[in-house]
């Protein structure tokens, strides 16, 4: 009896311990590291043979402590936070990307645009010089090449030579031609007698006031352009450097927190909560963040001479009326060639005609007494001169400007419209880049998050603003001042802000862009091919710090468009942006050359 219930006895417990052992082995494959060892491999942080396949208890990490066992090493842990990093940064880029892609294409869009206007209008003069005067076509091409040459290079910010020295520059090498071929034809040709010329235009006045109005129609537009373009490389700069700003160690280790320290507890799918990713990306970004106001001046600026250049065609009138100054200011020296032989031979001595020419020397040529055309007529001969000229200037003067409609041919305008709109959704790109990155990590409406330290309903602590000053509160990240690079960088751009508004005063404080439209020809309407389908407006304020100006941008946006904040525009590569509006302007000027 006795024996019987010793084997009955023996049975059951031989039964209860392998019922634990199952159990404890079923607990084991429930609590490996398999999930972990996937996640690593997927987000290529580093070799699977550094993750357990279970968890242990004895790990000595320094950023992911929790109680309990663990499925990180030392290793992985430092190893997650490369990772982290890395990939924080390689978000950045990808945003700031799309921003220095707008400013490089632009700025490639305007300079393909300048050459094609430079183009364009040396062939317009070359062709009044081949139809009216060919005698002086092959002689003055040269300089008709060095003067649009000289102003390419100013724009593009290649030359100091400005835009009043190369305009006189190409008169004081006309002027000699004008003189031995229209006011004195048939004289020999004499080098101390060209020099003379040369050196004297300007006290000689030959063409009046036309070299002068020449200047001024260029130099506004000429230098609004050369702005812009300035603005444009300093943007680049910008972006370059603010893409490889690194992330310091404390803002490293909060990033290792909210993205993998969960991954040692197991748990490799749950979410940051939204608020901790924001203290987190703030703190990691406060340095950059602190380029807002600069950087909204800077937009803001961007947007004016972007509005100087486009708002009226203002270069493609100043370009294109080269040839209506030059062709008036041989008119001019054509009518007065009287007064101006006259007062050429008191000055470099006096030239006869054939092979024999009897001039003084080069020291003798030097003129002591200055003569002065003044711009308006202030005597009756100086009235009937200008009588003249207006009888006569109307036969070469260009007709005005207006873009065909259906033209796929894109203008200034076009492409200055288009570079507006999508130009203003950048205007808080530094503050606003914290919320963007933390789009991709977070998922919002999930009954629980990560919190840095545990899983959480909801995240209960303050969420802190943007900035080195709000970061004082952050329980993320501690940020210990400012960053010495980003700090110079913040000083170069208040630094480039300051000096184009000395050198024109009023950048950065336009009201309203509504007057530029959209791309429109003068009916008011417009053509899907400009970009101005759009069948909705938005506006956007700055804030109130923003320079204490309330900057109202209206523009259009194409249907389903990403909104204002969003920083994802539609942005077109350079060659759909780059083409010049000329097919009007070939119909008009050649009405114009038929009449030479």
């Amino acid at each position: 009896m006795s024996r019987g219930l010793f084997l009955r006895v023996n049975v059951c417990w031989i039964a209860a311990l392998l019922l634990t052992h199952l159990a404890v082995a079923s607990a084991a494959r429930a609590h490996t590291c398999s999930e972990v060892k996937t996640a690593f491999q997927l987000r290529q942080v580093g070799s699977l043979q550094w993750v357990p396949e279970t968890p242990a208890t004895d790990v000595n990490l320094l950023v992911c402590k929790h109680a309990g066992p663990s499925c990180c090493t030392r290793k992985m842990e430092e190893h997650y936070k490369q990772a982290v990093v890395r990939d924080t940064v390689q978000n950045i880029r990808s945003y700031s990307f799309e921003l220095k892609y707008l400013l490089s294409g632009q700025a490639t869009a305007y300079k393909d645009m300048y050459q094609s206007l430079f183009t364009f209008s040396q062939d317009h003069l070359m062709s009044f010089f081949e139809n009216t005067f060919p005698s002086l076509s092959s002689k003055i091409a040269p300089h008709v090449t060095s003067l649009f040459s000289s102003i390419s290079n100013f724009i593009q910010d290649t030359s100091n030579i400005s835009v009043n020295a190369s305009v006189y520059r190409f008169f004081d090498h006309l002027f000699p031609l004008v003189h031995n071929h229209i006011i004195k034809p048939g004289i020999a040709e004499d080098n101390n007698l060209a020099e003379c010329l040369r050196a004297t235009r300007q006290d000689v006045n030959p063409f009046g006031y036309h070299a002068q109005a020449m200047v001024k129609e260029l130099a506004g537009a000429i230098q609004a352009a050369r702005a812009l373009t300035r603005a444009f490389y300093m943007g680049e700069d910008l972006m370059n450097i603010t893409e490889v700003a690194p992330l310091t160690n404390e803002c490293a280790q909060a990033l290792l927190k909210m993205q993998y320290c969960p991954h040692c507890q197991g748990l490799t799918l749950i979410r940051p909560c939204p608020e901790s990713c924001l203290n987190v990306m703030r703190g990691c970004l406060a340095n950059m963040a602190e380029l807002d106001m600069p950087w909204r001046h800077y937009v803001a600026i961007l947007e004016d001479l972007t509005y100087t250049i486009a708002a009226a065609n203002t270069l493609e009138f100043a370009l294109l009326g080269v040839r209506r100054n030059v062709d008036e200011a041989i008119l001019r020296a054509q009518v007065d060639k009287a007064r101006i032989s006259a007062t050429v031979d008191k000055v470099c001595g006096q030239s006869v005609a054939g092979t024999q020419s009897v001039h003084p020397t080069t020291d003798k040529m030097i003129p002591t007494v200055t003569y002065f055309a003044p711009e308006p007529p202030t005597n009756q001969s100086e009235s009937n001169v200008t009588k003249q000229l207006g009888r006569l200037s109307h036969l070469r003067s260009s007709l005005p400007l207006k873009p065909r409609k259906h033209s796929k041919d894109r203008s200034l305008k076009q492409i200055s419209w288009q570079f507006m709109k999508y130009i203003a959704r950048y205007k808080a790109f530094f503050v606003a880049l914290p919320d963007m990155l933390c789009e991709g990590e977070v998922v919002r409406d999930e009954p629980t998050c990560w919190s840095g330290n545990d899983v959480v309903e909801s995240y209960k602590v303050r969420v802190v603003g943007n900035g080195i000053l709000a970061q004082r509160q952050n329980p993320e990240v501690k940020v210990r001042g400012p960053d010495a690079m980003l700090a110079a960088v913040k000083e170069r751009l208040e630094h480039f802000n300051q000096d184009l508004q000395q050198r024109m005063p009023g950048l950065g404080y336009r009201d309203s862009w509504e007057d530029l439209g959209s791309g429109e020809d003068s009916s008011g309407e417009c053509d899907d091919e400009d970009g101005c389908q759009g069948s909705g407006e938005y506006t956007t304020k700055s804030s109130d710090t923003d320079l204490n100006v309330d900057t109202k941008v209206v523009v259009k946006s194409p249907p389903h468009e990403a909104p204002v904040g969003r920083f994802k525009p539609k942005l077109r590569s350079a060659a759909h942006v780059v083409l010049p509006s000329f097919t009007t302007l070939i119909l008009i000027l050649g009405q114009q050359w038929t009449l030479n």
